[in-house]
């Protein structure tokens, strides 16, 4: 089994960035968008916090700059480059075992770390259809990301259906800086949606994806963790946006299913009402539930009796070859309140500001049974964007 010594554990910066956009309501439209008129200037920034109780865990910073550009009619140019930093406590994953610590500090410190991405796209458009294709990199002291990527729409005389194909890859460079080995992983998906108006004022997508990977999934900063070397996924997604003609507000619902070779399935039901104000305010309001069920190798706290299974303590096989005891990994039902408040000002300007908060218990799953041991999770996600049309 792999021992590991204490250090810094610098990959969340990422994830917990990755977690903020998922526990967000989609903005991306439902239908294909034609050639834009107008170039955008976006300025965002992000603030994560997390805590359990008594102690406050993780702060991340982000800020996010985008440009995208209208060329010739039929093209466009977007860039979005991002700068977020980390500070704070290491994750106490359970309630009476910590299984990570930082080689910076007091025990359970994280020694504070940067990440730089950037995010490239050109789209074609055409009178029917459109044609995307993007890159993207990532980097972090010890985690190097680049991703490939196409989609195309294409939508039919009357533009009622459009149906979107698309498929990425993604390789990422591990070098952890307690180990003095690297690693690497793959990750392929491929995607399919169809988006159908089904009247004046309604509009509903199915989307399916598939995804293959290969490589290393463990966490080296932890002491107890050894995952497979491939991870595949599936995820059907249905949303339905609705126009009120009294109101002239949107109700936008969505439902996900989830569903990997972990043994992981998981269920994501989410609403957000979107209501136009006078003085050109808008307000959002949004509230999304998320249940998963365990990984099939996920180890509960109560069967731990020591961090070290070569411990006769411990109750963890020494010859057990797949493991962990990450929070993430385990049986749990999660709740997001948000609300955003928005205001379009005179020449093209928006301000808007934003703030979800995040809920996780264990026996908040539709299941009901989660483990026990673990301790309460909560976190906020304040965003504030201002942006300029040109």
């Amino acid at each position: 089994m792999k021992k590991v010594s204490p250090v810094k554990n610098t990959r969340v910066i990422g994830a917990a960035l990755t977690a903020a956009a998922m526990f967000l309501p989609s903005s991306r439209p439902a239908m294909a968008d034609a050639a834009p008129e107008k170039g955008i200037v976006a300025f965002k920034y992000l603030n994560y916090k997390d805590s359990q109780p008594e102690i406050d865990r993780m702060d991340i910073n982000a800020y996010t700059l985008r440009v995208m550009t209208p060329v010739a009619g039929k093209w466009a140019i977007d860039v979005t480059g991002t700068l977020d930093s980390i500070t704070g406590a290491s994750p106490h994953y359970h309630t009476h075992f910590d299984t990570t610590t930082s080689a910076s500090g007091p025990a359970g410190c994280l020694k504070p770390d940067t990440r730089r991405s950037v995010d490239l796209s050109v789209t074609r458009y055409f009178p029917t259809a459109s044609v995307t294709g993007g890159t993207s990199y990532s980097e972090e002291s010890d985690y190097i990301s680049r991703n490939v990527s196409l989609q195309g729409s294409i939508s039919n005389a009357s533009k009622n259906t459009t149906v979107t194909l698309g498929g990425s890859a993604t390789t990422d460079s591990i070098y952890p800086n307690n180990l003095e080995e690297s690693f690497r992983k793959k990750t392929y998906v491929a995607f399919i949606g169809v988006t159908q108006v089904m009247s004046k004022n309604d509009i509903v997508q199915v989307n399916l994806s598939r995804s293959l990977g290969e490589g290393y999934f463990s966490d080296p900063y932890k002491t107890l963790d050894e995952r497979p070397k491939h991870r595949n996924y599936g995820t059907l997604m249905g949303r339905w946006n609705h126009y009120f003609d009294s109101s002239e507000g949107v109700l936008k619902l969505s439902y996900r299913y989830y569903d990997d070779t972990y043994g992981i399935n998981s269920h994501t039901l989410s609403a957000e009402y979107v209501q136009p104000l006078p003085m050109g305010f808008t307000i959002m309001p949004s509230i999304r539930y998320y249940s998963q069920n365990a990984a099939k190798f996920y180890v509960p706290v109560g069967d731990i009796e020591a961090d070290d299974p070569t411990d006769p303590a411990s109750s963890v096989p020494v010859d057990a070859v797949i493991y962990s005891l990450d929070q993430r990994l385990s049986a749990f039902g999660a709740v997001t309140l948000g609300l955003k408040v928005s205001r379009k000002f005179a020449n093209d300007w928006l301000v808007d500001v934003r703030y979800d908060h995040y809920m996780q218990r264990y026996d908040w799953g539709i299941s009901g049974k989660g483990d026990a041991h673990l301790d309460e999770f909560n976190a906020g996600f304040l965003q504030i964007g201002l942006s300029k049309e040109f």
